[in-house]
């Protein structure tokens, strides 16, 4: 049986921590666990977890540490014997104690992109609420200016996507983010890539998990995405 991989992403908003964790996925065959689609998935669902979740969702406030490890772990438990990819979970170092307690990460992957990439790459996002699919105007644009490509139903831009929110965003990030990343750092597997161009990282990422995988490296993509 082949040894199992765990791995986790961390990014600041607008690094391109979704559409690199889906390279990853399709490439080397984790399964992709994203917080924030089972953040949707359990409000829309309506289930325990998911009550305490819309409430702050509704008042836009973090979850709380305690809230996230109940959604979260859980769904680890159902994939005990699959390697997987965690994207926006552990965020916070609480967090990462309480994954740490069930599960060694075999690698821990930090985007380090610059403050203008950021801005301007969330100036020019738009998301569907109910799904999550997010547009970007300057290289993914919906078919129809405004709509949704597979509901037609309409886009917004967060208000914490506009330039003016933009640093406290940021700013809130590095402050949670560095003791998680001091961690990961000191059980040697962090592994950290900075860029302004995701199709210009993605070569590194995907040499590194190779590597670490044993598996021999892919060229799938080759599109222009941030």
């Amino acid at each position: 049986m082949a040894k199992l991989f765990r791995a986790a992403i961390m990014g600041p908003p607008g690094s391109g921590k979704g559409t690199i964790s889906k390279r990853i996925a399709q490439s080397f065959g984790l399964q992709y666990l994203s917080s924030g689609h089972f953040l949707r998935e359990s409000v829309a669902t309506n289930t325990d977890a998911g009550v305490p979740v819309m409430t702050y969702i509704e008042r836009s406030m973090l979850v709380p540490d305690h809230v996230m490890t109940r959604l979260m772990l859980p769904r680890l438990e159902q994939l005990r014997g699959q390697s997987w990819l965690l994207d926006g979970f552990p965020r916070t170092l609480a967090q990462a104690q309480a994954l740490n307690s069930l599960y060694q990460l075999d690698l821990v992957i930090s985007l380090n992109i610059p403050y203008e990439t950021l801005k301007e790459r969330l100036s020019d996002r738009w998301i569907h609420p109910a799904s999550g699919r997010v547009y970007n105007m300057g290289f993914n644009p919906p078919r129809v200016q405004g709509k949704d490509d597979v509901t037609g139903e309409p886009l917004i831009q967060h208000d914490d996507d506009k330039p003016e929110a933009l640093m406290a965003r940021l700013r809130h990030y590095k402050d949670v983010a560095k003791p998680v990343i001091d961690l990961y750092k000191s059980q040697g597997i962090l592994h950290s890539f900075s860029g302004t161009e995701t199709d210009r990282i993605w070569p590194y990422i995907n040499s590194l998990l190779s590597t670490k995988m044993h598996i021999q490296p892919s060229n799938v993509f080759q599109t222009q995405t941030p």
